[in-house]
Formats: C-alpha cells, sequence, structure tokens
C-alpha cells in the first residue's frame, strides 16, 4: 500500500511471502514518487505455481513498480502456473507498472490476469514484453500455453478489456493471425485520460526499428502501443520512447529510467 502526504509517496503498508520480496523503495526523481522492485527469489515460475499481488495507491500517491530482471516461466510438468494482479488506484494516484521482459519456454502452461480499479483522476500505465522461446538457443513456443487477461475499470464501467492467448502450436506460431514467425510480443498501454490524436502519431513516428511489426491505437480514455518482432530490447526502447514521451505531457513530470534497468 502507498500512501502520499505532502507529495511524498512512501509504503505505508507491505507483506510479502516467498517467493516473492519487496526491495527497500527508492527515490531517484524526488519524494513525489516511489521506485519499488519486486523480486522473484526463486529465479522462475514453474508448474503449479500460484502467485499473487495486490497493490493499492492512496489518493495522490505516485509509485514506480518493476522487476530487477527477465521473469523465466519453465517447461510444465503438466500444471498450469498462473499470476493475479489486482490494482487499486485512488483519486489523483498513479501507477507505473514496468515489469521486464518474460521468458516463456516451449511446454510451459501459464496464465496471468490483472484488473486494474481506476478512481477518477487516476492513472495506470503498463507494459509487458514476452519472448516465446528460448531463440538464442534455438528453441521455439510450440508446445505449451500462455494466456493473458487484463481490464482496467472506473466505478463500474470498462475502460479497456484486452484478452490474448497463444496456444504453443507451430502453426500459430508462423501464422499471420498469430505470432507470424516471431518471437516477441509486446503491449503498452497508458489507462486514465484520453490522448489527442496528434500524441498517437508522435507515438508511431518515435519507431525506429528494422525486424518487426507496430501499431498504436488511441482508445477511449488513453492509448494502446503493440509490437511483434524478433527483438526484445528493439521492443524495449520504442516503448522506453513512447513512455518518454507520454510522460511529461499526461503525468507532468520528465521520465526517470529505474536505475535497475541499467545493471
Amino acid at each position: 500500500v502507498y500512501g502520499s502526504q505532502a507529495d511524498h509517496t512512501q509504503i505505508v503498508h507491505s507483506r510479502a511471502q516467498a517467493p516473492l520480496k519487496i526491495q527497500r523503495p527508492f527515490f531517484p526523481e524526488g519524494d513525489a514518487v516511489c521506485h519499488s522492485v519486486i523480486m522473484h527469489t526463486a529465479g522462475g515460475i514453474v508448474g503449479g505455481d500460484r502467485l499473487s499481488l495486490d497493490l493499492e495507491l492512496q489518493a495522490n500517491a505516485k509509485a514506480l513498480v518493476t522487476t530487477p530482471a527477465a521473469a523465466k516461466i519453465y517447461r510444465s510438468n503438466g500444471q498450469r502456473a498462473e499470476q493475479t494482479i489486482h490494482i487499486q488506484l485512488a483519486p489523483n494516484a498513479c501507477l507505473e507498472w514496468l515489469p521486464q521482459e518474460a521468458i516463456v519456454f516451449d511446454q510451459a502452461l501459464y496464465q496471468q490476469t490483472m484488473r486494474v480499479e481506476l478512481s477518477p483522476g487516476a492513472h495506470w500505465v503498463g507494459w509487458d514484453v514476452v519472448r516465446f522461446g528460448r531463440t538464442a538457443s534455438g528453441e521455439a513456443f510450440i508446445q505449451g500455453d500462455w494466456r493473458s487477461h487484463t481490464e482496467v475499470w472506473q466505478l463500474g464501467r470498462p475502460l479497456w478489456i484486452d484478452r490474448q492467448w497463444v496456444p504453443g502450436n507451430k502453426t500459430v506460431f508462423d501464422s499471420p493471425h498469430g505470432l507470424n514467425g516471431c518471437a516477441i510480443a509486446g503491449s503498452f498501454a497508458m489507462i486514465g485520460q484520453s490522448v489527442d490524436p496528434e500524441t498517437v502519431q508522435q507515438a508511431r513516428d518515435r519507431w525506429t526499428g528494422t525486424s518487426g511489426e507496430i501499431g498504436v491505437t488511441r482508445l477511449m480514455n488513453g492509448i494502446l502501443c503493440r509490437y511483434r518482432g524478433h527483438s526484445s530490447s528493439e521492443a524495449r526502447q520504442w516503448f522506453i520512447s513512447v513512455w518518454q514521451l507520454l510522460r511529461p505531457l499526461y503525468l507532468q513530470r520528465p521520465a526517470c529510467i529505474p536505475r535497475v534497468w541499467q545493471i
């Protein structure tokens, strides 16, 4: 739970159980924004794991939450691994949920569910970059199952509902309606405020990659960027660039790269 007094955000309550651990918060951009790192100390997610994260930001609190390294989702023994994330944002709160890449091993069975409850004036910024298969060793995701379900609500009304499903088989991996032979898929969204068409075009113009495809959509109360390609660093660089564009315009502060990304 993050609280804010006199424009100083801090963790007012926390509880963690292994394998999850919350590192000591830090404030590289002053007291207003609390940067937090959530670690998975077991080194990877295996079949049968059940992970749950509950984050609450009280009124006016500002937090950036990330992870120290890529998440690894290992081959399953037949059981599905699940991660459930519930986020509650009070009026004028802002959470930037910016985890590092997830690597889904071949034969992994995994489902992630996220629900965000936005109060009026609150913002949620989040991204997800997924590598399907350990491509460095020539592995493709041709067996297994990966699902992601994200919902953002405000006052009982859905602002954005996103369901993704990648069944591990060669047909889906190669299909233009699936991964189109690409190992990397990513999404970046900001929800909570209307975005003008000029900003959407600027987000498109910030794409400088050569090995992927991108799309930018203006949502009813935000913006959505998609990436499909062969390079997680390419996706990450574009998402960071879009984040650097949006943060001053809509969150009234310049982007501040978390130090854990620079290790």
